[in-house]
C-alpha cells in the first residue's frame, strides 16, 4: 500500500489554528500517527501527518491537504513524500501514543 508523509506549515498561525487543521487533516483520512515494523505507536511531529492505503496518489494526497488546510487558513506551505510501498521511514526522538 502507498505510505505519505504530508507536512503542512500555516504561516503566522496560532496553536488554534493548528487543532482545526488536524481536525479538517483527520477527516481526510490522515493520521497524526505512525506505526513502526514492530507495531509501536509514535506522535508525528507538529504539522506532519501520515497517510496509508490502497488507492491514493500522490496529487490525491497533495489534493486533499490542500482543501483541508484551505478550510483553516488561506495560504499555506505543503510537502507530500511518497514513502512507497514498503513504508522507507525511518525516525528518531519520537513519542510514544
Amino acid at each position: 500500500m502507498p505510505r505519505f508523509i504530508t507536512r503542512i506549515e500555516l504561516r503566522g498561525a496560532k496553536s488554534d489554528d493548528y487543532e482545526k487543521l488536524h481536525d479538517a487533516m483527520e477527516k481526510k483520512r490522515f493520521s497524526r500517527n505512525i506505526t513502526s515494523g514492530d507495531g509501536i505507536t509514535y506522535h508525528l511531529p507538529l504539522a506532519e501527518y501520515y497517510r496509508y492505503g490502497a488507492g491514493p496518489t500522490r496529487r490525491q494526497v497533495q489534493s486533499d491537504a490542500q482543501e483541508a488546510a484551505a478550510t483553516v487558513w488561506k495560504k499555506c506551505y505543503l510537502l507530500v513524500t511518497d514513502t512507497g510501498e514498503s513504508g522507507n521511514i525511518c525516525w528518531d526522538g519520537l513519542q510514544r501514543v
